[in-house]
């Protein structure tokens, strides 16, 4: 079986940042795809470059998807998880939403820490987007973008430590979800400084995807994730204009 693990920004770099730390947890018979972004921001840090990602994860499923049984959104925030999910027949699983569930199967409230300040107000739109905004007790920013943290992690966790104590002791959150492909893998090295759950949002997605990878396609026949009529499109790449034209 195989996985196609999309990173939506245009840094390959992270890409197999979480390609390294996802591998361990997939077992032998299943092969991770992994596809960067062919266009758009280097790291995905604004509205603006998020709606950029989204185009550019429809187009590398386009590209990369055909053989799939799965597809793995690989940025926090997921940009374009629903138009991935009307396009694919087969189960799509983003970062964030993933994330989000297994903290709210956790506690009662949690809150994500992330790098960026704009993430802030997007993420607590996303949340309320996938009905958990009462459970969020906070996002808590920090000035590093995820990017200087993957460049930085040994200088980046009393940083981070400290913002999900705040968020524990202020908003009384009762887990802390790191969010983010550039703090993969960070959670772990974060969790000694803490009394409630870090969650690495790059490890709850692929285990996500490893859960409902055994069912195979659950594609609506009916719905808003249904499989979309036939459109014709100008100034697509081939690959994306021939999904679209035939989904």
């Amino acid at each position: 079986m195989r996985i196609l693990l999309i990173n939506p920004n245009t840094t390959r770099a992270m890409t197999d940042l979480v390609m390294r730390v996802v591998a361990p947890l997939v077992p032998p018979e299943i092969t991770l795809v992994p596809a960067t972004g062919r266009f758009g921001a280097p790291y995905i840090a604004s509205r603006s470059a998020s709606a950029i990602a989204a185009h550019a994860a429809l187009d590398a499923y386009a590209e990369h998807g055909a053989g799939c049984d799965a597809v793995y959104l690989a940025c926090f925030g997921d940009p374009g998880l629903l138009a991935l999910k009307e396009v694919a027949r087969v189960p799509v699983v983003g970062m964030a939403e993933a994330a989000c569930i297994a903290a709210a199967g956790t506690a009662p409230r949690f809150a994500i820490v992330t790098g960026g300040e704009r993430w802030g107000a997007m993420l607590q739109e996303f949340v309320g987007s996938i009905g958990l905004g009462g459970r969020l007790a906070a996002v808590e920013t920090v000035t590093p973008t995820g990017a200087e943290i993957a460049n930085d992690p040994d200088g980046s966790i009393a940083l981070l430590a400290e913002a999900c104590r705040r968020t524990v002791e202020r908003d009384g959150a009762g887990a802390v979800i790191l969010g983010g492909a550039g703090l993969a893998g960070l959670a772990a090295r974060v969790q000694p400084y803490l009394d409630v759950p870090v969650i690495c949002s790059v490890e709850a997605g692929i285990r996500t995807v490893l859960a409902v990878l055994p069912a195979g396609s659950s594609k609506p026949a009916s719905g808003d994730l249904a499989l979309p009529a036939p459109i014709g499109s100008i100034g697509l790449s081939a690959s994306l204009a021939g999904l679209l034209a035939k989904p």
